[in-house]
């Protein structure tokens, strides 16, 4: 007999580079046969509705007048919880046997609470938890040996602990609001969407993550016809995040004369609005799928944010980064560490083309970024949600990447 489907609601912002990979593991459910529904924003409702997933819109949500919202743990936990009351409404008439919470989309947890269904997170970009052997995440810092390394990274990690515990107080108080217990819960599996190889190697890695590989989506209708010619390819796209360095494209195309003249390099830039502005005969910009510029790139040029980063790793293309705030400067030190990149700090087109000549030139950089495409094997993100919704005894262990 066959089992029946299940019902499986993912819950992600309004952001690309959240709602995205959100999108690309319901379109993975709806493959093997389950019933997604996925609560977003309404910006990308149109190609949503392309997809073979149901789509609903997160409850909208307005703070009163006066209410202060200048810190990023207060907004992150007490948003949630004011929005997981209506979701909450919601997931009850869709009766989930699992729900699918983005990590910054903390009402997806508190809503499944609330209904009593099981949920995973889905971290669409490195683990994000602290280690004793790391630096703390998200600083970007690399990884250093000797006395002085590891006092660096003590002192730092003691700075991260006592952020992490008023996050905890005001986690907990957003709980009791909504009449939750203030300790929240471990999540039943965490997903971990990025290449196993960016991952630094850790001996404490949580019981609870899987790494599950890239999970990409992209909302473009159409491709977009690259520039004539045979000569080297540059991928080019701007970061979507509002903590992403400007001016990326802008930097391209001034640096595309230089490297057009000395190595033929025409350019391809995706957006995901109409371009406006003159282009030269080796230029194209405009919405278009980006796989297709992927297969054919030689490098990428990419504003540093997970997404992107991860997509052009994973078709084997080498990166040059303009890393912004937020995990920017992070994703770029993992690709740095791998080899797979440079990263550079402005956008100074001089700079920028010296950086494309080299990763262009270099074959150590495309050969790291194929190591990074071909492996180790990630966990398989549709199994694991599968196991949690069903109560499966038959759970896949939790694995360094490496392994």
């Amino acid at each position: 007999m066959r089992a029946r489907p299940l019902r499986i609601a993912l819950v992600a912002g309004p952001d690309p580079g959240h709602a995205f990979p959100a999108a690309a593991l319901a379109i993975r459910l709806a493959a093997a046969g389950h019933l997604p529904l996925l609560y977003t924003g309404a910006r990308f409702a149109g190609p949503l509705g392309r997809e073979p997933i149901g789509y609903a819109l997160l409850p909208e949500l307005t703070l009163p007048a006066g209410t202060p919202d200048d810190d990023f743990g207060t907004r992150l936990h007490r948003r949630a919880a004011q929005m997981a009351v209506p979701l909450a409404d919601q997931l009850g008439r869709f009766a989930p046997d699992a729900v699918v919470a983005d990590v910054l989309t903390g009402a997806g947890g508190l809503a499944a609470e609330l209904v009593g269904a099981p949920w995973l997170e889905l971290i669409p970009h490195l683990l994000h938890l602290p280690s004793r052997a790391l630096p703390p995440p998200g600083s970007g810092l690399p990884l250093t040996g000797g006395a002085a390394g590891r006092l660096r990274d003590a002192v730092l990690r003691r700075g991260h602990r006592q952020a992490l515990a008023l996050g905890a107080e005001q986690r907990a108080a957003a709980r009791a609001s909504i009449g939750l217990p203030p300790d929240q819960p471990e999540p039943a599996r965490r997903l971990v969407a990025t290449l196993p190889g960016l991952e630094y190697p850790r001996p404490d890695w949580p019981a609870t993550a899987h790494v599950v590989g890239p999970l990409h989506w992209d909302p473009a209708g159409a491709d977009l016809t690259p520039p004539p010619g045979d000569g080297p390819l540059l991928f080019a796209a701007g970061s979507t995040a509002s903590s992403g360095r400007p001016g990326l494209l802008a930097a391209a195309l001034a640096a595309l004369p230089v490297l057009h003249q000395r190595h033929g390099v025409r350019l391809a830039g995706t957006t995901l609005d109409p371009y406006q502005g003159d282009l030269p005969l080796h230029a194209a910009i405009g919405p278009g799928r980006q796989a297709p510029l992927l297969r054919q790139a030689a490098v990428a040029v990419l504003g540093g944010g997970h997404g992107g980063v991860s997509k052009a790793l994973q078709h084997g293309v080498p990166v040059v980064l303009l890393p912004g705030g937020g995990d920017q400067r992070e994703v770029a030190q993992r690709v740095t560490w791998a080899g797979a990149g440079i990263a550079i700090g402005s956008a100074d087109p001089g700079e920028l083309a010296a950086a494309v000549r080299t990763v262009l030139t270099e074959p150590a950089y495309r050969e790291a970024a194929r190591r990074l495409a071909a492996g180790p094997v990630a966990d398989d993100p549709v199994a694991l949600v599968r196991m949690i919704a069903t109560g499966s005894v038959e759970c896949v262990p939790p694995r360094q990447p490496a392994e």
